[in-house]
């Protein structure tokens, strides 16, 4: 007897396309918890078992990590993210490292080519949040304020594909960040973003490379294997 592939209900692909949009477009951030079952099933006005169906689905597409007495978690914003974050989870850090120094290399030349006034306008704004961050002295506010600014870096390449390819990482890039950094913020650490945005406001793209790929190269792995120490790390 051939085996053939088993139908989704309509209704429970609508429940999913819901909850992706909800993840997409950032109203559930990664690493937030989602709404309870039950309170999907009020929101949503469906049976409990379509809501378990729908975020298991997305579970199991690498989106959405589910925890036993704790909730359910926004791991990915997509699928290829959630594939990219179980592919590297073992991945060599050094290697991480220098994947990172690649991509931001080359977004940072393109961005002094072609950024705009708004794109100027939200960099500022982000290198200063960063800061902000930083004299905190909160890590996890740090981190979440350097991949912000990076991602913004990205963004104004204006160039989509590498734009979505770096977000597909980018949960890979930042617990790698996140490990690098610890628990606590050491001022000998800190690397200033300013000159890379200034390299991108001048529109020097051969400076703007420079300042985007110089810190992660400069590191080797602890002793540990898991953490990538750098003279000036901090993003």
């Amino acid at each position: 007897m051939p085996l053939t592939s088993p139908r989704r209900s309509a209704l429970a692909d609508q429940v999913i396309a819901q909850l992706r949009a909800q993840i997409t477009s950032g109203e559930w951030p990664v690493g937030s918890r989602i709404p309870t079952e039950p309170e999907l099933v009020e929101q949503l006005g469906v049976a409990r078992n379509t809501v378990r169906e729908a975020v298991r689905a997305l579970a199991h597409n690498g989106l959405l990590d589910i925890r036993q007495g704790s909730g359910t978690y926004v791991v990915a914003t997509s699928e290829l993210a959630g594939v990219m974050n179980r592919r590297f989870a073992d991945a060599d850090p050094l290697h991480i490292a220098e994947l990172r120094s690649a991509l931001e290399a080359e977004a940072a030349r393109l961005a002094a080519r072609r950024r705009t006034d708004h794109d100027m306008h939200q960099l500022t704004a982000l290198l200063e949040r960063r800061e902000l961050a930083w004299e905190s002295g909160d890590a996890e506010s740090f981190v979440a304020a350097d991949g912000s600014l990076h991602r913004a870096v990205v963004a104004a390449s204006h160039n989509d594909v590498l734009t979505q390819l770096y977000a597909d990482l980018g949960m890979v890039l930042i617990s790698f960040l996140r490990a690098d950094v610890g628990e606590r913020l050491r001022p000998e650490s800190y690397v200033d973003h300013a000159r890379l945005v200034a390299a991108i406001r001048d529109r020097d793209e051969v400076r703007a490379a420079a300042e985007a790929s110089a810190h992660p190269y400069s590191c080797h792995v602890s002793e540990d294997g898991r953490h990538v120490v750098r003279e000036g790390s901090g993003g």
